[in-house]
């Protein structure tokens, strides 16, 4: 049938692509070294719906934390142009090629949330941005730290961040009205890359502990050649334990304590991540609460976990959105970067401000505290821990 020649010739051009990327892996070996760069630029993409509001809080989180290497010159925060939806729409361009130039000026960013258009919506279709520049910029590991006193929780989770199910997912064959096929892609070394950040952060933090979660009795090819890469990669580090979940009973048990039972470091394939992690938030206390990293041997990301925010933004309570999730993001920032102390006295500030005191909460209700008026509270009390 003409229909199976033509969706064949895609699959080969397809897997023929994926080749090439695995070539450009195996080069990608050089890491870059904060301590040894004159001047480290943070570039700063607010993004769309509430990002531009609480971008503006994290910004003064930053700019107080890290005021003396500002005034130095040895830290510069450049603001970049054109990644909103607006202007991606104008161009038919999630990532515009010139806004790319631009960012890939920087060495690492903090993002703000942006549109995805879905049917139904008045934007073009375009992909997603997010996953464009965890591409383009080779960002393979989205850390996402999760902490749940109460519950006894003290979690770092290692998403795979560019193959999986996303990495083809604008590129799936229609191969005719009744039949449409999307793709689930697992590479050796995208596996082992990802095992060994888990790993090497389990080792430097003094963990004992790395869980895989993959779907892998049913997935048997690519989700279990991801267990058998994170084993691999795990012999090189045998003082950790290595133990495994299925995604199901993850998202349904997590806070089960004998299901959790040793859970430290936990390492997963892309679409699993994604929802794990959004799961874990909001046990945490919601998406607002949650921050992440996207890190690549060259480049950065640190962002806010979730969306937008339409309802706020319609309904003209988008100065009420809670910030923490970016100002959050920016200590991830600061510590990567080289700045962990300042990293500490900004958790030790959010701990006051959040549960420990809770003078003010961020609410969407008339009588929570506005964006500024939380930050307002934490700059205070990041003011007392310094003296």
């Amino acid at each position: 049938m003409e229909e199976i020649k033509v969706a064949q010739e895609k699959f080969g051009e397809l897997i023929q692509s994926e080749f090439a990327r695995i070539e450009r892996m195996k080069a990608d070996t050089e890491v870059t070294d904060y301590s040894k760069i004159d001047k480290i630029v943070i570039g700063v993409l607010p993004g769309d719906g509430i990002g531009p509001i609480i971008m503006k809080q994290a910004l003064r989180v930053l700019n107080d934390l890290l005021a003396p290497e500002i005034a130095d010159g040895h830290v510069e925060i450049r603001h970049i142009e054109g990644m909103t939806i607006e202007n991606r729409a104008a161009k038919l361009q999630s990532l515009p090629d010139d806004v790319f130039e631009e960012i890939k000026k920087c060495n690492v960013l903090i993002k703000g949330p942006m549109v995805t258009p879905r049917a139904g919506e008045p934007w073009p279709n375009l992909v997603s941005a997010n996953s464009l520049l965890r591409r383009g910029l080779e960002l393979f590991a989205a850390v996402r730290p999760i902490r749940i006193p109460d519950k006894n929780i003290d979690w770092t989770f290692f998403r795979e961040n560019i193959e999986g199910e996303y990495i083809w997912g604008n590129k799936g064959i229609q191969v005719n009205e009744d039949l449409a096929v999307d793709f689930k892609v697992q590479t050796k070394q995208g596996s082992e890359r990802i095992a060994r950040a888990a790993f090497e952060y389990a080792r430097k933090n003094g963990k004992k502990n790395v869980t895989i979660v993959t779907k892998a009795n049913i997935v048997k090819l690519a989700d279990g050649n991801f267990i058998k890469a994170v084993r691999r990669v795990g012999e090189e580090y045998p003082e950790i334990e290595i133990q495994e979940r299925l995604v199901d009973a993850m998202c349904a048990k997590m806070l089960d304590p004998e299901f959790n039972k040793g859970i430290e470091v936990i390492v997963l394939p892309n679409l699993y991540g994604d929802i794990v992690t959004d799961v874990a938030a909001e046990h945490q206390g919601g998406l607002g609460t949650a921050s992440s990293s996207n890190l690549g041997n060259k480049y950065a990301m640190f962002e806010a976990i979730h969306g937008t925010a339409p309802f706020l933004i319609d309904h003209g309570r988008g100065d009420y959105a809670d910030p923490c999730s970016l100002i959050r993001a920016a200590g991830m920032l600061m510590a990567h970067i080289g700045y962990g102390d300042r990293k500490a006295i900004l958790d030790e500030a959010l701990d006051i401000c959040t549960i420990t005191e809770r003078k003010k909460v961020i609410t969407t209700d008339v009588d929570g505290a506005s964006a500024a008026e939380f930050t307002d509270y934490l700059l205070e009390t990041i003011d007392s821990l310094k003296k």
